[in-house]
């Protein structure tokens, strides 16, 4: 199930109530929403929820599994990873689950973070027979402008600095 703590009081209210394994919580950027991975049906599906609690509702479709859930910046997409025919893709969707798209075709992407601008995602890479040898890539969410980062050697867990004034 998922928790909010309240940091000021130590209080913790219980978000979702169900005998399914629910994971991996973002919230919208006006805190108003929740999405969140919950195995409810058997695989793994994204829902979102008012940030109170409650049911959830299911926006994934399709085969595979769905994980990981991240709202955008500007509230208009959810970007998740999706595991269908033994690979891992990046995609995005609308928060209500339309315009589904998957971003990706390799081996193992994941650990996917947002640009600020909400407009290109940051992950990581493994490729298949490189066991451990990941690196970072991006995709604008067109999935166009698929581009390798340089680094010095395996990296993994991007983030993004924020936009500065």
């Amino acid at each position: 199930d998922i928790y909010a703590l309240n940091l000021s009081s130590g209080g913790l209210t219980q978000l979702t109530n169900a005998p399914s394994i629910e994971t991996a919580p973002s919230f919208s950027p006006d805190g108003s929403q929740i999405t969140f991975e919950s195995d409810r049906t058997g695989t793994p599906q994204i829902y979102v929820m008012p940030a109170s609690g409650g049911e959830g509702t299911r926006i994934s479709g399709g085969a595979g599994r769905y994980g990981t859930p991240v709202w955008s910046p500007r509230g208009d997409f959810i970007a998740f990873t999706k595991q269908n025919e033994g690979r891992f893709h990046i995609g995005v969707m609308r928060t209500d689950g339309s315009e589904e798209r998957l971003l990706t075709a390799s081996f193992l992407d994941e650990g996917l973070t947002w640009a600020p601008n909400g407009r290109v995602l940051m992950f990581t890479r493994e490729t298949a027979g490189a066991e451990g040898q990941t690196s970072l890539w991006s995709v604008d969410i067109t999935g166009r402008n698929l581009k390798q980062i340089a680094t010095d050697g395996p990296a993994s867990d991007p983030a993004w600095s924020p936009l500065l004034p």
